[in-house]
């Protein structure tokens, strides 16, 4: 009897073992149907300039000294320091306007950094200002929070035109092998809108999506998997687990 209750015993405990530590493949891969998927198109969203955005403009033309009235003057301790370049920046204002020199007050309001370009490429050349002119813009203070199942959660800045979701990933030290690829959270705010959505990772027609690519200030939060919910439980902790069965088994055996 007793070496019938030892062996029911360990085939209990290992059976709860395996259990615990399952994971299906299907959970953890990424776009699975990826092989059947078109995702030859590839879309490239810009995003319109937003309300304390930071950006850098440089003007250039054929005539260099003519340029300069349009250009802030770059301090040598400047460098490539992010943090003094955003003091140096334009700062977008409540009303979605930045003060530019000679031009004054001009309206960012639903203007990408690519249709800002164009618009005062056009101004400083049809109001004679300057002859076919070159109007560089980037957002200097980008960023993206990404907390949850991820290896390095955090803030991230970015000054980069686009950077995709998988990048933003990839700043974040990409998800646990506890994290949910199907119960993705993505908070958007833009124009004053506020947008939530459910994204699923293991399908690859997120690649055509409008959430392909990041928007500053997005907040990604990636929940975990049933394994950890269960593992944070009341009865999570593995000993804990395993003390209880014995206990169960145990009193089995002796009822029987």
């Amino acid at each position: 009897m007793r070496l019938k209750y030892i062996k029911l015993n360990k085939v209990f405990i290992i059976l709860i073992l395996i259990l615990q530590s399952c994971v299906s493949k299907k959970q953890v891969l990424y776009m699975q149907d990826i092989i059947n998927t078109d995702v030859s198109k590839v879309s490239s969203t810009f995003n319109t300039l937003q309300e304390n955005d930071i950006i850098k403009i440089e003007v250039s033309s054929m005539e260099m000294k003519a340029s300069q009235p349009f250009n802030k003057v770059q301090s040598e301790s400047i460098g490539g320091s992010l943090v003094l370049m955003q003091l140096n920046g334009y700062l977008v204002s409540k009303n979605k306007t930045i003060i530019f020199p000679v031009l004054g007050e001009i309206s960012v309001a639903g203007k990408t950094p690519q249709e800002l370009e164009n618009h005062l490429k056009n101004r400083l050349e049809s109001e004679g200002y300057l002859i076919k002119p070159n109007v560089s813009i980037r957002l200097l203070n980008g960023k993206v929070t990404v907390l949850g199942e991820v290896n390095n959660p955090g803030t991230y800045t970015f000054t980069e035109k686009n950077i995709t979701f998988f990048q933003c990933l990839g700043l974040a030290g990409d998800l646990t092998i506890d994290g949910n690829r199907k119960d993705i959270i993505l908070i958007r705010e833009s124009d004053g809108q506020r947008t939530i959505t459910k994204l699923d990772l293991t399908s690859a027609s997120f690649l055509s999506s409008p959430y392909q690519n990041i928007q500053p200030n997005d907040v990604i939060i990636v929940n975990p998997n049933s394994k950890k919910i269960v593992s944070a439980g009341l009865v999570g902790n593995i000993s804990t687990v395993l003390s209880i069965a014995s206990i169960l088994l145990s009193t089995i055996i002796l009822i029987q």
